[in-house]
């Protein structure tokens, strides 16, 4: 009883009526007008004509049959359609729930998820031709649709029987025929919810709205990268992706919040412009070989450190006791692992144990590469990256690489730069477009304004002066 009420606070039922749903909305409109075009038109005749009752109706032959076709049908047929398109244009949304519903209707009743019978109508004494049959439902799937914040929620009661499987498993045909993007599915006690982004591109932020707070970055509208949960970020897309530009939107963002980055660009290509402004960029094989072998060193001595702080206790992460998280940003993976030669086993071997062990002391990596291959990711490293971001145009095998060879989803390539799919750790592969980085954008000068390399300098210069201090007073003891 109580889950049959949740059912139906949950949004407005589908009905087996809704197939026609957007087309008697309108119908309904132009009979409103039609009824009112013929009210004021016998209105009129009362009023001029001197007969009375249905008498005045024999003056009509005296009024051009133009008038009268115009004033009953045209002008109530035009007000009724352009009342409705301006209901589409001024609530878009909701002329799109209408749609929404007729759409979820017609996928019921096409795909026979449905019970019926058929019920006849018969005429005493009449031939068989006069016999009528329609059909009678006898059983509708209980479905309610719920728009809000831009996402639509689609609740589905699950039936036994035959029906059970196919509601089971709404996610794909209701993607395709709403043109949404799942983003979750829960199967609750005798009822399923499905939630869809509609219109994706709409939920596209500008890179000033990039957050990152509390271990989490804003991605998308409603859409969060929860790192401290779900570590790790792996980058995939071809040349003119828009890879590049996102990549200095998270480093960007990630330097706002105080957290420490290490870049390492084995092309020497756009990241490698960032040592001008920046501490910590590498592009020189053996500088960014060093580099990592540090952040794995500082790694470990963190999980030392964290341990030895006063408000330490077993279950917290790095956040808990006032730590800053450090990325480690790399660039051309792919190029990386082949670039370093007979270190190659030692790289990966870095990667792996950061990849296994960074997410409690707030150690994270962000990999980029044109395709995740996995011979690169030996020892399932692969898998440890939550967030998955697949942008531009990518083959199928490129898709299985980065989602899963299992991954069931259709994907689309669209011409739009920036665009693409991910999984930010919840299993579910949604349409994704990086945040819009307006023309003329100037990362450099930005990151600049940090001046980050005279903070590093300065704490260099204490850190050395405390150094010769102690030493002294270590001579001096002596």
């Amino acid at each position: 009883m109580f889950f049959l009420l949740k059912l139906y606070l949950s949004g407005t039922k589908i009905h087996y009526r809704d197939i026609h749903l957007v087309y008697r909305r309108i119908a309904y409109k132009i009979g409103f007008f039609v009824v009112l075009g013929l009210g004021t038109f016998i209105v009129y005749l009362s009023k001029t004509s001197d007969k009375q009752g249905i008498h005045i109706f024999e003056d009509i032959v005296n009024i051009p049959s133009y008038v009268v076709l115009l004033w009953v049908v045209i002008l109530p047929f035009a007000l009724g359609v352009g009342v409705e398109f301006a209901f589409e244009k001024l609530f878009p949304d909701k002329f799109r729930q209408y749609q929404h519903r007729q759409r979820i209707a017609r996928l019921i009743v096409d795909n026979g998820w449905y019970r019926s019978e058929k019920e006849t109508k018969e005429f005493v004494e009449m031939p068989e031709i006069f016999k009528s049959e329609q059909e009678k439902i006898t059983y509708f799937p209980k479905m309610f649709y719920r728009m809000k914040n831009g996402k639509v929620y689609i609740t589905v009661e699950i039936p036994t029987g035959k029906l059970r499987e196919p509601l089971l498993h709404l996610d794909k045909e209701l993607e395709t025929g709403l043109f949404c993007e799942l983003v979750d599915e829960e199967l609750k006690e005798f009822y399923k919810e499905y939630v869809f982004l509609y219109d994706v591109i709409c939920n596209r932020i500008s890179i000033e709205d990039v957050k990152v707070e509390n271990g989490k970055m804003l991605l998308m509208k409603g859409m969060y990268w929860e790192f401290d949960d779900l570590p790790h970020a792996l980058i995939c897309g071809g040349t003119g992706g828009g890879k590049t530009y996102f990549i200095l939107t998270l480093i960007e963002a990630l330097l706002k919040s105080g957290a420490e980055l290490s870049v390492l660009d084995p092309k020497r290509a756009d990241l490698a412009d960032l040592a001008d402004v920046m501490p910590n960029v590498y592009f020189m094989p053996d500088d960014m070989i060093e580099e990592l072998k540090n952040f794995y060193e500082k790694m470990m001595e963190r999980t030392t450190v964290i341990k030895q702080m006063e408000n330490y206790k077993t279950g917290v992460n790095y956040a808990y006791v006032g730590m800053q998280p450090h990325f480690l940003v790399l660039d051309e993976y792919v190029a990386f692992v082949e670039m370093v030669g007979r270190k190659k086993e030692e790289v990966l071997n870095y990667m792996k144990q950061i990849a296994m062990l960074g997410r409690q002391v707030g150690c994270f990596l962000i990999l980029a590469c044109q395709r995740p291959d996995a011979k690169y990711f030996a020892d399932g490293i692969r898998d440890q990256f939550n967030l998955r971001i697949a942008l531009g145009r990518n083959s199928e095998m490129g898709y299985a690489m980065m989602f899963g060879s299992e991954c069931k989803k259709e994907f689309f390539n669209k011409r739009i730069k920036g665009r693409g799919y991910v999984d930010t750790g919840t299993n579910v592969i949604t349409e994704f477009y990086s945040p819009f980085v307006p023309k003329g954008y100037d990362f450099l000068k930005n990151i600049r304004e940090m001046h980050l390399l005279e903070k590093a300098n300065e704490r260099e210069n204490i850190f050395e002066e405390n150094f010769v201090s102690e030493r002294y007073e270590e001579e001096e003891d002596f």
